[in-house]
This record gives C-alpha cells, sequence and structure tokens, in this order.
C-alpha cells in the first residue's frame, strides 16, 4: 500500500498507531535524565502520527515539533569502557522517580515568569558555587550543563562533569568526555546514505533476531533537502520552476525514499526542496537556542553531517559537523565521545571601515586562525567589536569554522541575537524565556554591564579597522588575496609551478587569446576570463548587507550602461525565500536579473560543484586553448574539481565582488586603476563608481528586510510544493530494496554479521593503493559533482541502461554503494605519485605494473585478498563533512591511512569505518622516509583490543627492510570499542541487540 502526505514538514511516524507500547514510546532526547514532572498524556499522544497541514493537530503543534517524549531511552547504548548494562527496568523509569535520584537534583531550580508563574525547571550552575564555573568560556559552560542534565552515572558520570569544571587543568591533557547533542542535522546529500544507513540497521537487527524498531531516532533530527538542485537553466525568470522540475525528475527516487524515511523513522522531519539552504534555515527557523520540553530547559545543541553545520554557532547554539555515521550514533542514543577542546579567545575590536563586508571579514579571520593552528579546537569571539557585528555577520563568521580549521567559532547570546530573534519571527514569550534562561545560568553576555574574564587555551585579537576587501583563491578557501594585490597575484599563479598558487602557464602563452563563437556573435576569452559567476552557498547567502550590496552593485552597473558579458554563467541561489522577499521589496532583483543574476533555485547550487553545464562554445574554447579560465563565487569551497572541471582558477569573494567580477569578465584586474568597463557615455567605469557606501546599504537592509517575511517564508514550507506533496510512499516501516535501482541499494556493510564482534584487524604486507601530498580533501576522495563520461561509475550506469544525461551527480548517487565505490578517488584533477605526474583518478597496480583507474586496481587487491593501504601528507580528509570519504575506501579494501595529519571529522569518520588513521611522527612523512608506495607494508598492531591504548605508537615495516613508528589515531577508548566492533555502526547494533 501507498500513501500520499501533503504535509512537507513530515514527523517520523506511522499514522497506523498514535500509541506506542510502554518501551517504544520511551524516547531520549536530550533533556532524559532531567527531574521534571511527568510528561502530560497529550504529549504520547504524537509519537507515530505523519501530520497533514489540513489536519488540526499540525496546525496546533508548536513552532519545532518532533513529536519528542522526554522520557529515559529504553534502550541506552553502554559504552564497553562502562558498566554492563542495566536492565530495562532500570531505563524504563518514570520523571518522578528519576527526580529523587538524579546526582544534581540539588541545583534543579524553578525559574520564574516575571508577571507570575514560571517558564519551566533547569539546572543551574550558579547553583553549584563553584568559582571554576565562573572563568569558563561560555561555549564550554554548555558542554557542561549537558553533562549535569545527563548524568545518570553510567553514561555520563560525575567524574565526567568534574572534568569539564576543572577545564582550565584538564583540556591540555586531552580527556575525553560524553557529550549528548539535543538535536541532529542533516542535508539530503548526507541523509541520504543516513536513511539508507538506519533502514539497512533494521534489516541487520531483523537478521540477528532482535526488534527492528529499536532503530529509531531518539533525538529530533532535521532534513533539509538542498543539495540536489543544480544549475542547469540561467539567466532566465523561469529558472526556479525549470531548474526544480529537473531536480524532480533525476530525484524522485531519492526524494520518495527521504519521505518514506520520514513516516518510518520517528523524531524525523524533512522539510522539502526549494525550501533553503540547510543552514540558513536552521537559523532562520529550525534553531531554538533554548530548549522547552515538558518543563524542563536546556540549551540548544546540535550536530550535523554537514561541515558548515557551524553556522549556527552565530546565534549562540553550540553546533558543529560530524561524519554521517557518528551522526547516526548520535540519533540512536549513542553517547558522542570526545575529547575535551581547547578554546581561543578571539578579541574582536574597532569597526569595520566603509566598503568593507562581512566576507571580507571572514576570509581575513580564516586565514588568522589557519595560521594559528585551531584544528580540534574551539573557538570563542567576544570584545568589544562584537556590537558592530550583526547576527549574520556573525554567522558568516562562524560558517567557515571547518575553513579555519576549527570544531566551533563560537558567538555568545547577546542583544544582537535576541534582535534576530526577533526579526525572524520567534514570538516574544519565547524570546523572553530564552533570555531569562540563559541570563540566570550565566551564558547571557550583556555588554552593558562590566565583563569578567574568562579563561582560555589561547588569545588572539582583530582590530575590525584593519579589514580591508579582498578574495580567496585560486584553490584553496585560507588562501587570501587583498583586493589591492589581486592582478599581481593573479600573474605570479601563471608563473609559479603548480600547486595551491600555480598554474605553470609559459610566458609566451599567458597572452593567449581563444575567439569563438557565442550565439553567432563573435567572443573571446584569456587565462583568468571569468565564465562562472555565481552568489551561492550558506556562507554569505543568508546575510542581508551583502546580498542588498551585490543587487546596489547590480543598480549601479544598469544605471551607467554597464551589462555582464553573455557568455558568462550568471546566477543567484538564495539561501531561503526570505531573501527574494527583501530583494523584490528592495526594488533590486529587477538590476540582478538585468546583469544575468536571476535567481536559479533554494539551495547550495554551485558551491557544492552544482553548477551545471556551461556554454559548449565556451566549454570547447577553455579545452582546445588550454585557457584557465576563472569562477568567481560567494561560497566557501573552492577546492580544484569542485565547483566545475573547467574552471582550474575558483575565487571566493562576497556577493558585491561576484557581480564586479562578472562585469568586468575576468580575474586579471587592479580594481583600483583599472577600469570594470566603459559606461554609456563613453567615460571609464571604476569599481569604487558603482561601489554602495556602508551607509546605503545599511538604509536599504532597513527598508526591506521585515519580521513578516520571515514568518510567512516558514509557514509556506508547513504546505510543501505539489511535485513532494505528490510524491507516494509505502507504508511499511521495513524497506523493500530495490535491485534494479541505482539509486537506493542495499550497502553490505551488515553481511554475515553476529554478535560477536571481530576484533582489530591486522595489516601484513599491504599495498599501497595511493601515494599523495597535502591537502588532499574530500572532494578528491569522493567526489560530489559530476559523473565522467569514462569512469568506473558511468560504465555502472550505462550498464544498466541509465542514459549519460540521466547520470546525476555524485552526490546524489550517495544511496547507492555500487556507484560511491566506484566514484570513490574519482577526482578529475587528484595527483597520485605513484603516477609520476600525471594527473587524474588512476593509479600504479604495483604486482602487475598496470595503470589501472583507481576503483579497478582496489578491486583487482581486493579480489586476490591483498590488504591495501593508503599514504598521505598533511591535512588529510579536510573540506566537507563527507562519510563516504571513509565508505568508499572501506569497500575498496583499504585498511589503514598513514598520513602527517588527519582533518578532525574525516578521521573520526575512518574510524567508524573500521580504517587504521596514523600519524607519521613529526618532521617525518613518507618523502623523508624515503617511502616511493611500491613497499608492501605491515602495520605492527595488537590483535588484543585491551592491549590497544589511545595515541599509543606502532611500528610499522615494509618489504625492503625500512622501519618507522606512528602514532595511532584512535583518540578515545570508545573509538577503540568502535575499532574491536568493525565499526561504530556494528557495535551500535550490537549493542542494541542485547537490550
Amino acid at each position: 500500500m501507498y500513501k500520499t502526505t501533503s504535509s512537507s514538514l513530515l514527523r517520523a511516524a506511522s499514522s497506523r498507531s498514535t500509541l506506542l507500547s510502554s518501551r517504544s514510546s520511551l524516547t531520549q532526547s536530550s533533556s532524559s535524565s532531567a527531574a521534571s514532572a511527568s510528561p502530560s498524556p497529550s504529549s504520547s499522544l504524537l509519537g507515530r502520527r505523519s501530520f497533514s497541514t489540513s489536519s488540526p493537530a499540525f496546525r496546533s503543534l508548536p513552532r519545532w515539533s518532533h513529536c519528542l517524549h522526554s522520557r529515559p531511552s529504553p534502550f541506552r547504548l553502554s559504552s564497553q569502557i562502562r558498566a554492563v548494562s542495566p536492565g530495562l527496568d532500570r531505563l524504563e523509569r518514570n520523571f518522578s522517580s528519576m527526580a529523587s535520584e538524579h546526582p544534581f537534583k540539588g541545583i534543579f531550580t524553578t525559574l520564574p515568569k516575571p508577571g507570575g508563574g514560571e517558564f519551566g525547571k533547569f539546572y543551574s550552575l550558579p547553583a553549584l558555587n563553584d568559582p571554576r564555573i565562573d572563568k569558563l568560556p561560555y561555549s564550554i559552560r554548555i558542554l557542561l550543563e549537558s553533562a549535569i542534565r545527563n548524568c545518570d552515572n553510567f553514561q555520563v558520570t560525575k567524574g565526567d562533569v568534574e572534568k569539564i569544571i576543572d577545564w582550565e587543568k584538564t583540556a591540555p591533557k586531552q580527556v575525553e568526555i560524553p557529550f549528548k547533542p539535543a538535536r541532529v542535522l542533516l542535508q539530503d546529500f548526507t541523509g541520504v546514505p543516513a536513511v539508507v544507513d538506519l533502514a539497512c540497521m533494521r534489516d541487520a537487527m531483523n537478521k540477528l533476531g532482535s526488534d527492528s524498531n529499536k532503530i529509531n531516532p531518539l533525538v529530533p533530527v532535521d532534513l533539509v533537502i538542498d543539495h540536489s538542485v543544480q544549475v542547469d537553466v540561467a539567466r532566465s525568470e523561469n529558472a526556479v520552476q525549470a531548474n526544480m522540475e529537473l531536480e524532480f525528475q533525476r530525484n524522485k527516487e531519492r526524494f520518495a525514499f527521504l519521505k518514506w524515511g520520514s513516516t518510518a523513522f520517528q523524531n524525523m522531519l524533512v522539510v522539502p526542496p526549494g525550501s533553503g539552504i540547510v543552514h540558513q534555515v536552521n537559523l532562520e527557523y529550525l534553531g531554538r537556542v533554548v530548549f522547552n520540553t515538558q518543563g524542563v530547559l536546556y540549551p540548544d545543541s546540535v550536530v550535523g553531517t554537514d561541515s558548515h553545520t557551524t553556522m549556527i554557532d552565530g546565534l549562540g547554539v553550540a553546533g558543529w559537523g560530524v561524519g554521517g555515521i557518528e551522526a547516526e550514533a548520535t540519533m540512536l542514543g549513542q553517547p558522542m565521545s570526545m575529547v575535551l577542546p581547547g578554546v581561543v579567545g578571539f578579541k574582536l575590536s574597532g569597526k569595520m571601515r566603509n566598503g568593507v563586508t562581512a566576507t571580507d571579514l571572514v576570509l581575513t579571520v580564516t586565514q588568522i586562525l589557519r595560521k594559528h593552528g585551531v584544528v580540534g579546537k574551539f573557538v570563542e569571539f567576544y570584545g568589544d567589536g562584537m556590537s558592530g557585528l550583526s547576527l549574520a555577520d556573525r554567522a558568516t563568521i562562524a560558517n567557515m569554522s571547518p575553513e579555519y580549521g576549527a570544531t566551533m567559532g563560537f558567538f555568545p547570546v547577546d542583544h544582537v541575537t535576541l534582535q534576530y530573534l526577533k526579526l525572524t519571527g520567534r514570538s516574544d514569550e519565547t524570546v523572553a524565556m530564552i533570555e531569562a534562561y540563559l541570563r540566570a545560568n550565566n551564558m547571557f553576555v550583556d555588554y552593558n554591564e562590566p565583563q569578567q574574564d574568562r579563561a582560555y587555551s589561547s588569545y588572539l585579537e582583530l582590530n575590525l579597522d584593519n579589514v580591508e576587501p579582498c578574495i580567496s583563491g585560486p584553490k584553496r578557501p585560507h588562501d587570501r588575496v587583498p583586493l589591492k594585490e589581486m592582478k599581481a597575484d593573479w600573474n605570479s599563479c601563471l608563473d609559479s609551478k603548480v600547486g595551491f598558487k600555480g598554474f605553470a602557464i609559459p610566458k609566451e602563452a599567458q597572452e593567449k587569446v581563444a575567439n569563438f563563437s557565442f550565439n553567432g556573435k563573435p567572443a573571446e576569452i584569456t587565462h583568468g576570463s571569468v565564465v562562472i559567476a555565481a552568489i551561492t552557498s550558506c556562507t554569505n547567502t543568508s546575510n542581508p548587507s551583502v546580498m542588498l550590496g551585490a543587487g546596489l552593485v547590480a543598480k549601479k552597473a544598469c544605471d551607467l550602461g554597464l551589462q555582464v558579458k553573455p557568455w558568462i554563467k550568471t546566477s543567484l541561489a538564495p539561501g531561503s525565500g526570505v531573501v527574494t522577499k527583501y530583494l523584490l521589496k528592495s526594488g533590486l532583483q529587477e538590476y540582478l536579473n538585468q546583469q544575468g543574476f536571476n535567481i536559479v533555485g533554494y539551495g547550495c547550487t554551485t558551491c557544492i560543484g552544482n553548477s551545471g553545464e556551461i556554454n559548449e562554445s565556451v566549454g570547447a574554447a577553455i579545452t582546445e586553448n588550454d585557457i584557465v579560465a576563472a569562477a568567481v563565487l560567494s561560497g566557501n569551497r573552492n577546492f580544484e574539481g569542485r565547483v566545475h572541471p573547467l574552471t582550474r582558477a575558483n575565487y571566493l569573494a562576497s556577493p558585491p565582488l561576484v557581480v564586479a567580477y562578472a562585469l568586468a569578465g575576468t580575474v586579471n584586474i587592479d580594481f583600483e586603476t583599472e577600469p570594470i568597463g566603459t559606461g554609456k557615455n563613453g567615460k571609464d567605469v571604476f569599481l569604487r563608481d558603482i561601489w554602495p557606501t556602508t551607509e546605503e546599504i545599511a538604509e536599504v537592509v532597513q527598508s526591506s528586510v521585515l519580521p513578516d517575511m520571515f514568518r510567512a517564508t516558514y509557514e509556506s514550507i508547513t504546505k510543501g510544493n505539489p511535485m513532494w506533496n505528490e510524491l507516494s510512499v509505502p507504508e511499511n516501516t521495513l524497506y523493500s530494496w530495490d535491485p534494479k535501482s541505482t539509486y537506493i541499494h542495499e550497502p553490505p556493510y551488515f553481511k554475515d554479521m553476529t554478535m560477536d564482534p571481530p576484533g582489530p584487524h591486522s595489516v601484513k604486507d599491504a599495498y599501497c593503493l595511493l601515494n599523495f601530498g597535502d591537502s588532499i580533501t574530500t572532494d578528491h576522495i569522493s567526489p560530489a559533482g559530476n559523473i565522467q563520461k569514462d569512469s568506473p561509475a558511468a560504465k555502472y550506469l550505462m550498464e544498466r541502461g541509465v542514459d549519460r544525461k540521466d547520470f546525476n551527480s555524485y552526490g546524489s548517487r550517495r544511496g547507492n554503494d555500487e556507484i560511491m565505490a566506484r566514484g570513490t578517488f574519482a577526482n578529475i584533477r587528484i595527483v597520485n605519485k605513484l603516477m609520476n605526474g600525471e594527473v587524474g583518478p588512476k593509479t600504479v597496480h604495483i604486482p602487475s605494473g598496470e595503470k589501472l583507474s583507481v576503483f579497478d586496481a582496489a578491486m583487482r587487491y581486493k579480489s586476490s585478498g591483498e590488504d591495501t593501504i593508503i599514504l598521505a601528507g598533511a591535512e588529510y580528509g579536510s573540506g566537507s563533512s563527507r562519510d563516504w570519504a571513509a565508505k568508499g575506501p572501506m569497500l575498496q579494501g583499504v585498511k589503514a591511512v598513514i598520513a602527517k595529519s588527519f582533518e578532525r571529522i574525516h578521521r573520526s569518520n575512518l574510524v567508524g569505518m573500521g580504517i587504521i588513521p596514523l600519524c607519521f611522527k613529526s618532521g617525518e612523512d613518507a618523502d623523508t622516509l624515503g617511502l616511493t608506495g611500491h613497499e608492501r607494508y605491515t602495520i605492527h598492531l595488537p590483535t588484543d583490543i585491551s592491549e590497544i591504548r589511545p595515541g599509543q605508537d606502532v611500528t610499522v615495516t615494509t618489504d625492503n627492510g625500512k622501519s618507522f613508528t606512528c602514532t595511532v589515531r584512535f583518540d578515545t577508548e570508545v573509538e577503540l570499542a568502535y575499532f574491536n566492533h568493525g565499526g561504530i555502526l556494528p557495535y551500535v547494533i550490537r549493542n542494541l541487540s542485547k537490550q
């Protein structure tokens, strides 16, 4: 049977049953250990319904509703290093009995309302009367509150609480703590494989003879579909509708699967396509700041499967990116095991100069923090300069935490936050509750009052007056270039050898002109010509000042008679419908349209490689003449091969600068001394002639950005759209896998799984599959963009009757492990040292000496029973949070990665998939050790898990007599438990099955 659900916000659960059994209805939230009154009877009736917007129940739901039951979990997942799991009778106690037993019941107090009554109850940090807490960074206080509230002396102990309170002394020791986020955030590229894994885990539970319904999210899960829309149609009034129709044609099966997941699993909310970018929706709508769950108040916190989840840190909500598999464990009640982080205090002073944008600021901050070194740390911003930063500016800085390497870029809640909450439609009562709670728990910053000094691990300071206009590129986000130096830097890049700042174009070829015909008219491009100009991405499109600033640049250009060249692919993809509303109200969208920046859709588009095709004649001119063409985008990622296969130079810039570079038509320009073009009066027009002042922008923002816009936008997404509402989904809670599907495929992770953990796997005489240098990103490992026509994935699709035009992207195919395994290391720009300078997704099969695609070589090793390892340099796995960058290598048979350093999330993902991450000792790498990758490697790791310690040294030997020492990057005891089980998901299944 199938049903059609009209609601766009589909709540997890089937309408077949409104009352659950006592075991399955006892659902854990972040307040599961809270001492509170018994939940109201009505709350248990919300458990497993799928709401229609026409339903009175739906209309009466509060702003955020996931049908939560804030009661103890029926199946808490125990770490192997903690006590044996207690019986279900202990886990099914009601709130009133827990109130008398909570270790911190003495500080559980009431928060009164000013006019009488109470907001609710909360765990009071001031009531602990511990002077150490007063010096804690605000971000650490959120970890502390969570540990206190969830303390049961089982998953979270009083010892864990003490570690956090004593943060100044314990953080330098890299101590481990558990953390239970309040919710989980997904986007569709990472959400599809997550739901695939959950469905597969249900099947595994079934095969083990356990209750498959134990596989259900126990915390709210928000999934926003925003990564699938591509810029197929641009420069058209009909672009939004045309691109959405194509999006649904390509992704109907994926979308139906997600819609099924929203009805089959509890606590899952799906925001349909066309609603906005996940992080902007999170900022404007989903973010609670403070939860009030059945009378228990606690700070909002979130982990997300997109690395830019950190954008919510700008709202004072602790959030960061995690791997998909780690997020799945969090959904299922597993506390996150994390190293108590150091916190870098970043003081902001002064005020930004006229004409300087938030993008200029974030690129400057990114460079400073990258240089300082903040990997694995929190960054907390404070100081007098905060008052001059809007919430949107803060969110822009927080968004790019992955680019500067921090776990979080945190802005504590202050008056600016409260003003933003009101602007975005949060009710006065909600905002009053948020302020009262945070003030009462010493989590609110009031810059009108004297500030108490807080302790930080290290300190940085930036005078905002020193920030100057800049862009970043051409291949990395942290390679900032001051605008005044851009022309010189570009020419240096042409001269320099191939690398992050070089293209090695011979002097005699640097002035080459490629002539071509565009729509019957003569055209030309040269090195540095802009062929893609995109206002895109979560980083900037949530910020009214830069979006309206772009509109003002377009208007001034139109007034002076400037026009973007027609062969440049221009696009505008707002982060939410709110942006469209204020661009229309301001009257500036008209001028953006005239310059080709028509709205193309509501999603990530160009920033994640969904830029669509460029004109064939332009593409031919680039390839036939070996032109280094440029893309300029207002995004956060510009790694080579990500934006478009034909744009070797990719620059990150503010939305106004995107328009300016589109008008100039080249990045080879000095905006201070060279004109952008010639006006209708025949005079030269310079950037300064079309650049708006800060006052001009502020005036338009003030008159055009209104609270009603936010309310109307987010009321409308509850109605969905006709294409989404018409999708039919099966009612059963076990998914019926279609073996013919090329989108959704049952993965082999749990094949032949038993209840006994396999134990640590040895690595003996392994071949080197790939030998990499520094900065191999997750885009290199598991690309999200186009599937190349001659790739193993393309061959797989064609063998199954899929036409090339229907290949879609790797990102959209992440629900199919067969395609993703073939897409692993398929980036066309990958540089493998085994290939002696040849660029592309190939490697050498060492035994035969043959050059093969990486997938084919991996399968040949695997079929002959040979293990493989990967050698890498620094920052291995940097870039997007991408679990397939770990799943893919695992399916290819990779057993270990030996690198100089790892990006935080990717290292965790490798552990989660059972791959051993090892780090060379300081000052050593494959080159200094004389390793070529042609050796065979044995990793001398104990086969008994009890003999392995987090961070211990191990010896690696080769068949040619070399020996060196590495550090095993299992960072916590819990990660060792995952490794013992073959990965985090088998660990979770075995523990759930025992309950």
